[in-house]
């Protein structure tokens, strides 16, 4: 049996204010306890391989198990980081050990007077069997910055 060979692109832009300064918002992404308590979190997932190195070049890993069966894995590498201000990366991500996309992410932080908007853009390409689950990404993104707004309320 053969894979059909295609590829999807997708590509979106999310905006959220969090009520607390820029400083709160950067540390959240910058500082590997605070990531790892929002990033990839939560009751549906048996978290494996986690590997963090916040710099230009660093290269971020989460893996893990979510309890209905699949192995998700993410491979990020950090392309730009000015403090306070922007990250950009590109990662990849792996189900089941198939690469399923590569992407391109950009997240920007602006101190308003409500605290912080912060700004999340990316551009994917879906590979092969992957490709009618681009517009889920956006949705995957959703809830990470559901749960990044979740930790910022608790601390």
């Amino acid at each position: 049996m053969t894979t059909e060979r295609r590829l999807a692109r997708a590509g979106f832009t999310l905006t959220r204010v969090y009520p607390v300064p820029r400083e709160r918002v950067w540390a959240a992404f910058a500082e590997e306890e605070q990531k790892r308590a929002w990033f990839g979190a939560g009751g549906t997932f048996e978290p494996g391989e986690w590997v963090f190195d916040f710099r230009v070049g660093g290269r971020d890993v989460d893996e893990g198990t979510f309890h209905d069966g699949p192995v998700s894995r993410y491979e990020a590498t950090y392309t730009d980081i000015v403090e306070h201000i922007r990250i950009v990366t590109t990662y990849d991500m792996w189900l089941d050990g198939t690469h399923m996309s590569t992407s391109v992410a950009s997240f920007e932080f602006e101190p308003i007077d409500e605290g912080t908007r912060f700004t999340h853009v990316e551009h994917g390409v879906f590979f092969d069997q992957f490709w009618a689950d681009a517009p889920n990404r956006e949705a995957g993104s959703r809830g990470l910055l559901d749960a990044l707004g979740d930790h910022l309320a608790r601390q």
